[in-house]
């Protein structure tokens, strides 16, 4: 049966369930089904299918690809038994079958494999893309083709004595049955097979072009290169046939099998507590992003000449956010991705909280980490490969370009899968790699399971996993349900209120409300994190907050009114203090000036031996004029001890706003597929539209005449409501339609599809497939 065949006469439902699985071969949509057979056989879309196959699947394709032509089921059966464990009991061939079933049935669901059981046969392209199928060799046709015949006349002189045909031929016809010829050759000859039998079938010997006879033959090596029983690839390279690989297997085409998965081995846990443990590590994952954007509003790191984040303004967000330098990292680039920061801010760039951020801050943090989770779970970038170094040595900088992978995405999918097929248990590494090692084989590698490590340590610093298993909420976000649901009931209850102590700190009893932690990061500084967060009060803090534009007053206020304690008296002083000097001296731009009410504190600025640097100048007794700027004369008097305020030409104050400073972002990661694989709706428009243009193919029919009389007309929802029931009916409708002149024409189609402001559909009037523009179709009549 021709695969082109095969495919035409598959159900709706077969062909969806293909599309789906496959969403490349309609990408974009193929003309008819014989361009869907073509494209399915195309070495890329095989590649790709092939990666997504686990390890005993693949081994049946292994399994057909070794044989040429069609094999009947009952010899596949056999052969993938033998390869089972306990293959020498009825057990083997017994456990093979629902097995064998189950990988057929998904095979023939991605057109890998056709035909009917008594002749299984794999798509076209199939064996050309797998390379070295089941660890075995070239047939022998091929690993001889470089030899010259002069050569190969000689050896199947030497091997097949008395055969016709040319010397390939001879030579291959031996080594399809090499039992005499291996059991002439030495037991360190035997020995040397024996080791390139089950895999990799190459090896690299000196000189492995030189002519050798049987007669002449004085090594291992010699002996079976005389009697073709190794071929030369290359001047130090060969490779052992098929046909001589399969013999010493013993027929058989993989030495072990497992029909399962392997079993996941790791530590139980308990369900509820390994959520718990997920939900605080959410809730910390969600405050340490904001708490990265509050501080990058104030004071922004630069960006890198070549891009990203330097190290020393990464070893500042380390130290700040009281987190490992990796995660630090995470949560930097998490909020990169997610469109919560971005490049900005002047000619040299500053990393900057964007727009998103304000709108993200005000939402409930159930929803925030739902965000953030997704971003991670979705980007393309690699935050563990911080502080490594490229091919050109050189170090790899958080938020720099060259940390995508674009595998990242699919190695965090399948790492929490397996985690999800393990319920309540926290799977070793090792056991977790070996589990991917059997579900996808054909992505292995370094850098994979490097993928992998990270993914498990990230999840845990997230809250997608709690004590190394998957939460509630991680396995809704997996599977598409509602995690923000699941997480709520789990997060801490934020606490309105502080502790305040005579030493001047603050203690706050559990994680505090988004705007009160705001407000306390603001007037204090964090002193120590953990169960409970302290705070400590100083003149630089609370002039930091009158800088933002609050009073005096209304610090001692807000004080009061969160604190379930007294406000201590040296705390008011302080904040008292601090507010009367504070704004006493005003600094505006001369170059700079510094303006005072009060003569006698210039006159003690102008008599400070740290003023020299500013080159002050007394214009009168309340004003200084500076050749600095403002801004690095505020700065200067700070650091002097005063409490300077600047202002603007009109003489206001100016007030810097902790979030003033904001940039415009990128769009957030979005995932790029459901986990599902493509869309129904989508699979059944393009099956649609593949019937109808394949019809039309096979039909070739001739243009058929339009009806007469006037074109239908009628409003545009009548129009596109008929269209949509003429397209889940799959009949035909009579359309009135504008031509690029504006003259109305008539048409008779068969719709397929509707999306984006066009009809796709097959026009019975042009006999072919076109698109239509819905604003240019006047009407729809039924036939």
């Amino acid at each position: 049966m021709e695969f082109t065949e095969w495919i035409r006469g598959r159900t709706d439902a077969q062909l969806r369930a293909l599309v789906s699985a496959r969403p490349e071969l309609i990408t974009p949509v193929p003309a008819h089904l014989e361009g869907l057979a073509s494209r399915a056989g195309s070495p890329s879309a095989i590649a790709r299918v092939l990666d997504r196959l686990d390890r005993f699947t693949l081994a049946v394709v292994e399994t057909l690809a070794v044989r040429d032509g069609p094999m009947p089921k009952e010899r596949l059966r056999e052969l993938v038994a033998a390869a089972l464990a306990g293959d020498e009991a009825e057990g083997g061939a017994r456990d093979a079958e629902p097995a064998l079933s189950a990988a057929l049935d998904r095979l023939f669901e991605l057109a890998l494999v056709y035909g009917p059981d008594d002749a299984l046969d794999l798509g076209p392209g199939v064996r050309k893309v797998l390379e070295d199928p089941a660890g075995l060799g070239p047939k022998a046709v091929d690993a001889f083709r470089h030899h010259a015949p002069e050569q190969l006349d000689e050896m199947a002189d030497e091997v097949a004595p008395g055969t016709e045909g040319s010397g390939k031929e001879r030579l291959a016809a031996a080594l399809a049955e090499p039992a005499a010829l291996v059991g002439s050759v030495s037991p360190e000859a035997r020995g040397a097979l024996d080791q390139l039998a089950w895999g990799p079938p190459t090896g690299r010997v000196p000189n492995a072009r030189r002519e050798v006879s049987v007669a002449s033959a004085r090594s291992p090596i010699e002996e079976l290169l005389a009697r073709g029983l190794l071929a030369a690839t290359g001047e130090e390279s060969v490779t052992l046939p098929r046909e001589v690989g399969l013999y010493l297997r013993g027929g058989r085409v993989h030495r072990g099998l497992l029909a399962l998965p392997p079993p996941l081995e790791g530590t139980a846990r308990d369900r509820k507590l390994a959520d718990r443990t997920a939900a605080g590590q959410a809730f910390a994952f969600v405050r340490s992003v904001e708490e990265l954007c509050e501080r990058w509003s104030v004071e922004p790191p630069g960006v890198l000449r070549t891009g990203g984040l330097g190290v020393r303004d990464l070893k500042r967000a380390t130290s700040e956010l009281d987190l490992p330098e990796w995660a630090a990292a995470l949560v930097i680039e998490v909020a990169h991705a997610a469109g919560l920061i971005a490049a900005g801010g002047g000619v040299d760039g500053e990393w900057l909280p964007t727009s998103g951020y304000d709108l993200w801050r005000v939402r409930a943090t159930a929803d925030r980490w739902v965000t953030l989770a997704l971003t991670w779970l979705h980007m393309d970038r690699v935050p563990g490969l911080v502080g490594d170094r490229d091919d050109r040595d050189r170090p790899l900088n958080a938020l720099h370009t060259d940390l995508r992978r674009s595998s990242a995405p699919g190695v965090r999918a399948a790492t929490l899968g397996v985690l999800a097929a393990a319920p309540g248990l926290a799977p070793a590494r090792d056991s977790v790699l070996e589990r991917l090692a059997w579900e996808q084989p054909r992505r292995r590698g370094p850098l994979r399971e490097q993928l992998t490590e990270f993914a498990l340590r990230e999840a845990e610093q997230v809250g997608v996993t709690g004590l190394g298993a998957l939460s509630g909420h991680g396995r809704a976000l997996l599977e598409g349900g509602e995690p923000a649901e699941v997480l709520a009931p789990l997060l801490p209850e934020p606490v309105d209120h502080v502790l305040l102590q005579a030493d001047l700190t603050a203690v706050a009893p559990g994680p505090l409300t988004s705007e009160l932690n705001r407000w306390m990061t603001l007037t204090a500084d964090v002193e120590s994190k953990g169960g409970a967060t302290v705070y400590r009060f100083s003149e630089s803090s609370i002039r930091r907050a009158l800088d933002a534009g609050h009073g005096g007053e209304e610090l001692v206020s807000m004080l009061s009114r969160h604190s379930a304690t007294p406000v201590p008296q040296a705390l008011s002083y302080l904040v008292t203090d601090v507010a009367r000097r504070h704004g006493r001296i005003r600094v505006g731009t001369a170059s700079a000036y510094i303006r005072c009410d009060d003569p006698a504190l210039l006159d003690q600025i102008t008599a400070d031996r740290r003023s020299a640097a500013l080159r002050l100048r007394r214009l009168a007794p309340t004003v200084i004029a500076s050749r600095s700027s403002r801004a690095a004369l505020v700065d200067s008097l700070r650091a002097m001890g005063y409490a300077p305020v600047a202002e603007s030409l009109d003489g206001d104050v100016i007030i810097s706003q902790l979030d003033s400073r904001r940039t415009e972002g990128l769009a957030p990661v979005r995932a790029v597929a459901s986990p599902n694989g493509l869309d129904p709706g989508v699979a059944t428009a393009a099956v649609r539209a593949l019937r109808a243009g394949d019809a039309a193919h096979l039909a070739r029919r001739e243009p058929v005449d339009a009806p007469g009389g006037q074109v239908p007309r009628g409003p545009a929802t009548a129009t596109i409501s008929a269209l949509q029931e003429a397209i889940k009916q799959g009949v035909r409708v009579w359309i009135g339609y504008l031509d690029s002149q504006g003259n109305a024409t008539s048409r008779i189609l068969e719709p397929a599809r509707m999306e984006g402001g066009y009809l796709t559909a097959y026009d019975e009037t042009r006999a072919a497939v076109h698109r239509f523009a819905l604003h240019r179709i006047t009407g729809v009549a039924g036939l």
